[in-house]
């Protein structure tokens, strides 16, 4: 069996490390194009994706994640009142990992074994080839960018927040840190994502992005909003846009999105790799169904993916997108709606275990 993963993101290397551990041989075909490496981007992982991750893809090493055992919410417009509050005593809420670690750990790994191979595409004449040569079982494209995207994805829903996300990582004094704290600012949502009992990850979308900002106003913002550390330095500041957009069709011929080329989401709720986790969760049921009664695998298994994500992966999608213009609005205005909606469902324990749950496992139906 011979799979080819088109795409060198975050999103491939798991996917290939999962069908590898089945034996698979993965081949993955990447653009050189020069990427910048994102030193201060970490990923919130839910608990049931961190374990998933842990047994069906790799083993997280001991220092690379931190545990995250409560979660608090705060809006501005009500003089930083805390709102909601999400907390475990005995067990983490999730986890959070930098990026650039999960994928050099996934990348050494994968270099190591025999069932991998890596190969640069080294002109658009490739597209062309493989898409008429018999050599793979399934052909999945990861990256959002290129040309088999535009060709064959073309079709999507898109939106533009008009915004850009800031990324950097804080040092401070040392605290216990196990608390994650999301303000809903005039100006944007800013998340403060504790990674060690020393340095915390920032993540600022500021809602307009032309309002030009420097570097200095930036930090200065995060000072602003920081309620809870002693800030001794701050990593590189980092940026990138902000868009939703989903394919309306997951597969085209012997073609299937996947990754970043399947959904992408604003990071208000750091749920953008979590859904990618969930898709590879069930991607590597059907796989392993197929194995195990004996089955090739073909295109048929595109469809019967589609089938059963494609409505989870909108819904949930446009959910994020709700919150985001729903605080949006409610910050234009002066009423009470969002905080009599989350202090309602903070102080119900059903909504505030459901809300948990959602969270953590995605929409189940």
């Amino acid at each position: 069996m011979n799979i080819c993963l088109i795409g060198n993101g975050l999103a491939s290397l798991a996917l290939a490390k999962n069908l590898i551990n089945k034996k698979i041989k993965v081949f993955v075909y990447y653009e050189n194009t020069k990427k910048l490496k994102f030193q201060s981007r970490t990923i919130g992982i839910s608990k049931n994706n961190f374990n998933f991750f842990n047994k069906d893809i790799i083993k997280f090493k001991k220092n690379m994640f931190w545990k995250i055992k409560q979660i608090e919410i705060y809006l501005e417009k009500y003089n930083d009142e805390k709102i909601l509050n999400f907390e475990k005593s005995k067990e983490e809420l999730f986890s959070i990992v930098k990026n650039n670690e999960v994928y050099k750990l996934l990348e050494n790994n994968l270099k190591k074994n025999k069932l991998f191979k890596k190969v640069l595409i080294k002109d658009n004449y490739f597209y062309e080839k493989i898409l008429k040569e018999e050599k793979f079982d399934l052909i999945i494209n990861c990256d959002g960018n290129n040309q088999i995207s535009r060709n064959f994805f073309y079709n999507r829903i898109n939106k533009s927040y008009n915004s850009y996300a800031y990324t950097t990582i804080i040092k401070h004094q040392k605290i216990n840190n196990v608390k994650a704290i999301q303000v809903f600012t005039k100006i944007g949502p800013i998340a403060f994502l504790p990674i060690s009992i020393f340095e915390t990850s920032v993540v600022f979308s500021i809602i307009n992005r032309r309002e030009v900002l420097s570097e200095n106003e930036i930090k200065n913002l995060i000072r602003l909003y920081n309620k809870n550390y002693n800030i001794k330095s701050f990593g590189r500041l980092e940026k990138f846009e902000l868009n939703f957009s989903a394919p309306r069709n997951y597969y085209h011929n012997n073609l299937m999105a996947f990754g970043d080329s399947l959904h992408k989401i604003h990071p208000l709720a750091g749920q953008g790799f979590n859904m990618t986790l969930r898709d590879i969760k069930i991607f590597s049921k059907i796989i392993q169904n197929r194995i195990d009664l004996g089955l090739s695998l073909d295109h048929s298994i595109y469809s019967e993916f589609e089938k059963k994500t494609k409505h989870l992966n909108f819904i949930f999608s446009s959910s994020i997108d709700f919150i985001y213009e729903f605080f949006k609005f409610d910050n234009k205005y002066k009423n009470i709606y969002s905080k009599n909606l989350l202090k309602f469902i903070g102080g119900n324990k059903f909504l505030n275990k459901l809300v948990s749950k959602y969270a953590d496992q995605g929409l189940v139906i």
